[in-house]
Order: C-alpha cells, then structure tokens, then sequence
C-alpha cells in the first residue's frame, strides 16, 4: 500500500508563499473586490436565469458532462457547490460591467484603430546572409526563380518548407514592428525586399491583406481589451496594505 500524504490548509498557504505566488494572488482578490464594489455602484446584479446560464456555460466549456464530472471537478478543485456558484457569478458580474462600461465605445474604438486588426496572408523565409537575401530578391523579382523555389531551398523546417513558408493569416500584432509596417503598406501579391531582424533576414511574400470585420468575435475582444486596460487603471488606484499574518486589506 503507498504511504498517505495529508495536505492542510497551512500546507497550501505556505506552497503559495513558497511559490512566490503571493503577489499575483493579491492582485486577483483586489481586481475581484474593485469589480464587485464598481457594479455595486452601478446597480448591476446578475439574476438567477443568468447564473444558471453561466453555470451551464462553463461546465460545456470545461467538457462537465454530468453531475458526476461537477462534482469530481469540484473536489479536484478544493471548492464546494457555494463556492461555485460564487466563482461564475464573479465571471458573470464582470462580463455585466464590461459591456456597461464600454460596449458602447467598440464601435469608435474598432474605427480608430482599424489598421491594427487587419490581417495578412503572407509566406517567409528567414536567411541568415543579407547578401544572399537581397540576390534571391533580384532574382525573383527577374523571374530567375520563384518564392517558392526559394522557400523550397532555404527553409529547414520539413512541413514549413513543403508549404512554401506559410505563416497563414497573421494579424497586426503578431508581426514584429519592424516588418509590420512594410507588409501592412504591399501591393498583395508582392515580394518585398529583405528586411533584417534580430532573427535574419526575412524575404516575405504577402499574398492578399484581410480588411477587419467588425465581428461578434472581433466586438468581444475589444471589450475585453478595454475592460482590462480600465482595471489596470483602476488597481493603481488601490493602495493595497499587509501585516504580517497575510491578512491584506484592498483600500
């Protein structure tokens, strides 16, 4: 029979010590505390049929098929059925007091900064000579090979190289800032000149730029985006206050 281990509540409260988790911690209990106290003030409550719907949610998306699976989720996770509950109305609350505090601002926002979620269709390939970048350029700008002869060549990765150096559609963001603005300003389809990075020297292909769509997926993300850059701002406001027995106060 293996040995029996007892794990206290002391023994937890330590591993967060020891774990340097204490930091992180604090700042999630203040960002709850400032969302329920700003939906306090705001008259923002979340009804039953809300929270049920909220409960239903999060259990198709954390794949709790039954009861059965709640509850071996629930003792995995240390939590009781009120502590639940309370975990998806926190969830519900602070998705009520985005869409209060800006899901009338996305609109503006999205046309402000339409550039940002455009999205590109684009192949790479990485050389580690700019000398040779800039004559497979020439050549395939003379028609003396292609990109994908090039890619073919010149990039190590198997499935990459079979592909031709397709990144897929990449948006804005997840381009390097010294790239961006060159294949954000193409003529799709064209091959620009190399470009050098930290990484090499980059020859890309861009094939076509992608407008943004003000979409369901895209409204949601902005709101996101702006709730948190507002909490941010909102926990700098907090002064935050410990003893030494871990008992913290949010002020």
């Amino acid at each position: 029979m293996s040995p029996a281990i007892t794990i206290t509540k002391d023994d937890i409260l330590e591993e967060v010590k020891l774990s340097c988790k204490i930091p992180e911690i604090i700042e999630a209990i203040t960002i709850r505390k400032l969302i329920a106290a700003a939906a306090a003030e705001a008259g923002i409550q979340v009804e039953t049929e809300e929270l049920q719907d909220a409960a239903d949610q999060f259990r198709i998306l954390s794949q709790l098929g039954s009861a059965e699976d709640t509850w071996a989720w629930l003792e995995k996770h240390g939590m009781t059925l009120e502590e639940f509950e309370a975990m998806v109305y926190n969830g519900a609350i602070s998705g009520k007091l985005a869409k209060h505090l800006f899901a009338d601002k996305v609109e503006a926002y999205f046309f402000e900064n339409q550039l940002d979620y455009a999205g590109v269709v684009m192949y790479e390939v990485i050389i580690d000579d700019q000398d040779l970048a800039m004559e497979l350029f020439y050549g395939i700008q003379e028609g003396e090979m292609s990109f994908y002869d090039v890619a073919h060549q010149y990039i190590q990765d198997k499935e990459l190289r079979r592909s031709g150096g397709y990144q897929g559609v990449v948006s804005r963001e997840q381009i390097k800032p010294e790239i961006s603005a060159a294949v954000f300003a193409a003529k799709p389809p064209e091959v620009l000149k190399p470009i050098v990075t930290s990484k090499g020297v980059h020859l890309i292909l861009v094939e076509e730029i992608i407008e943004a769509q003000l979409d369901d997926k895209l409204r949601y993300k902005i709101l996101l985006n702006l709730f948190s850059e507002w909490i941010k701002q909102e926990v700098e406001q907090f002064e935050v206050t410990k003893n030494l027995d871990l008992d913290y106060q949010a002020a």
